[in-house]
Order: structure tokens, then sequence, then C-alpha cells
């Protein structure tokens, strides 16, 4: 049987970082209290478009393999905020890069959309519809957030991570994955206001909103996350003491946590990057992955475990046996635009906006 080994990686994080001090300037926070609930100590803010993270943390992968994209058959993109709905951004990133002779296909399943998609480019790799695949995931979130929320403002952040696989003969790539959604609890993280199910004729349609309930996500997430990961140690024949790294999605830290908790791996193997970048959404494994590899965190033939969970409520985990090599081919020099201002200058239109309209709100 044929596999999928991650054969190139890379990352994209905006310039602008958008710290717990800066956030207590205009909503009532403070870094304290960030940090201790969350870990989080800062996000990034993109100050493009969401396609230019994603050409940037492709352009890093493709030299890491030393691929030429026009060898790519297929591009994957995990996103929920893609720059536009039609044409897909899939299409947009295959055009910056040249890869005319790829297939380009966006996932929208939220913070699971990177792991989806290694799922997907794997088994049509394996079944031999597919040979070399690029599979991306990330976020533009700052963009659709609603500064005036408190409970999700602090969380999200913007960064992309992409990586490579190609067909072979060894037993490395992902082994492993089991994916799944409880849709009965899909209300549990909702944007609001996007999509056609809104009228466009309401004063409202122009504000997103967002339902988060947290106590609820953390206690599903978790569990499901964890059933997840046993499922693909079980299928594999693999242990936890086999296990080298975990890395999973980076939500906050108290969910990375109870997570090694209820699986009963020690958190010495998590790898967290979450108090750096906040929840990335699709972005964070990927990144996190590329992270790892820099901090020599993989070994040739390192079993990795990741999982993630996401709106819908999407959840996913997969075992990855790593292949043998861990640094890159070639390098890129490819890097985001040049970008003149800070992360609150970037944001003050919207923080501005959306202040004044939950003030408004309130005094309706």
């Amino acid at each position: 049987m044929k596999h999928a080994e991650i054969t190139g990686w890379g990352k994209c994080v905006p310039p602008a970082v958008l710290s717990n001090d800066d956030l207590a300037t205009f909503i009532d926070t403070s870094d304290e209290w960030i940090a201790s609930r969350t870990g989080i100590r800062e996000r990034r803010i993109c100050h493009t478009n969401f396609s230019d993270m994603a050409i940037v943390a492709a352009r890093h992968a493709l030299a890491a393999a030393d691929m030429n994209p026009m060898e790519l058959d297929l591009i994957l993109l995990g996103s929920l905020t893609n720059d536009s709905l039609c044409p897909n951004t899939a299409s947009i990133v295959q055009d910056a890069i040249g890869a005319r002779n790829a297939a380009s296909i966006d996932i929208n399943s939220a913070c699971t959309g990177f792991l989806y998609g290694l799922h997907i480019g794997t088994n049509l790799i394996r079944t031999g519809a597919h040979k070399k695949v690029l599979v991306i995931g990330g976020e533009f979130i700052s963009h659709y957030m609603n500064w005036a929320q408190r409970d999700v403002a602090v969380l999200f952040g913007d960064a992309c991570g992409a990586v490579v696989i190609e067909a072979t003969d060894k037993e490395v790539g992902l082994l492993a994955a089991k994916i799944g959604c409880e849709a009965d609890a899909k209300y549990a993280i909702q944007i609001t206001n996007l999509g056609s199910a809104y009228s466009r004729l309401s004063d409202e349609f122009l504000y997103v909103g967002w339902n988060f309930e947290g106590q609820e996500v953390f206690r599903r997430a978790v569990k499901a996350m964890a059933q997840a990961c046993l499922s693909v140690l079980e299928e594999t024949g693999v242990s936890l003491e086999e296990v080298n790294l975990v890395v999973p999605h980076q939500a906050n830290k108290r969910i990375l946590d109870a997570l090694a908790k209820r699986v009963g791996i020690s958190t010495d193997k998590v790898f967290t990057n979450v108090h750096k970048y906040g929840n990335t959404s699709a972005g964070t494994i990927p990144v996190a992955l590329t992270e790892a590899l820099e901090e020599n965190r993989i070994k040739p033939g390192d079993y990795v475990l990741s999982a993630t969970f996401g709106a819908g409520l999407t959840w996913g985990a997969a075992l990855i046996r790593w292949g043998d090599r861990v640094t890159p081919l070639t390098l890129s020099d490819a890097e985001m635009p040049p970008c003149d201002q800070t992360a609150l200058e970037i944001l003050a239109p919207q923080i501005k906006r959306y202040i004044e309209h939950a003030a408004k709100s309130t005094d309706d």
C-alpha cells in the first residue's frame, strides 16, 4: 500500500503583534486575566489578504521539499476566512505559486481544516488518485472578530502553515486518522451574520457576532480529542510510551493540559506555542509542526500524535510516523508584503466600529 510522506513544511505568521496589554486598552481585561485562563500572551494580526499568508507558507513548504510547484497535482486549503467564496482561495494560491497542474479545493471545517485536509490528501495518495499534494491550514480570523466581545476577542490570532505530502512505499506519514463531528452542539461555536441564512436587509447584517459557549466547548473538545487519540493508537498498535511528541490544536493552555491528562501522556511531550499566537484555528497544527521541526523536537522515525476540534463541533486525531528528513532541502525567501503599522493601528477602524455599536445596543 502507498503511504504519504511529509516532505515539506512551512509557516507564515504576520509581523504585527497584538499583546494582552494592547487588548486591555479597549476592553475590560488584563494580561494576568488572559494568561491565567488561556495561556495566551500575544497573537499576530494580518495586514493584507489571507491568501498572502497561504502563498508564503506554501512557498516555504515547497522549498523544504525542493519541489517545483508544477509537480503538484492537488491543493487542499483548510480555512473558514478565505479571500472569497467564488473563486475559491485554493485557486488563488494555485495561480500565485504557479501550480498549474493541480486541482484546488477549499475545506471549511473550522479549526480542524488542516487535519481534515491531511486525512483527505493522504487517502487520495493511498488510492493512487494523486501523488503530490499541498495541504494548507490557516486563518485571517481577526477580520471576522467582534472586538467588543471579550470572551472571543482575547483568544484568536492570524497565521498559516502548509505541508507537502508525497507518495512513498515507506510506512511513514499519516498512519491513521479518526475524524468526526458532534453536530448537536454546532451552535456552541458560531460566527453570526455571515452566510445566506442571514438577511442582508437587516442593519445588524453589517456586524459580525459570535456565540461561544466556553464550558460546553471545553467539555466536548477534551473528551472527543482524547477518544480519537486513543482510537488511532489502538488502530496502529502504537503505545502511548512510543509517542515522541503530541502536536495538538492550540486553542488554549487549559485544554492542552486537560487533553494530556485524559489521554495519560506527560505534558512535557505536548508541543505548545499558543502563548505566542493564540488560537489561529486551522493554522495551529501546521504552524506548530513547522516550529517543532525548527526546534529539533521531531527526530527521524518519531511518532507524532495530533488532535483537533472546531466549530461544528468537528473533531479529529492523527498519528504520524515521521520520515528520515527533518531539515528543509532548500529555503525560500518568501515573506508577506511590508507592514508599517502596529496591530492596534491595523485594527483601529474595526475596534472603533464594534465598541461604538456595542455601546449603542446597550443604550437602546
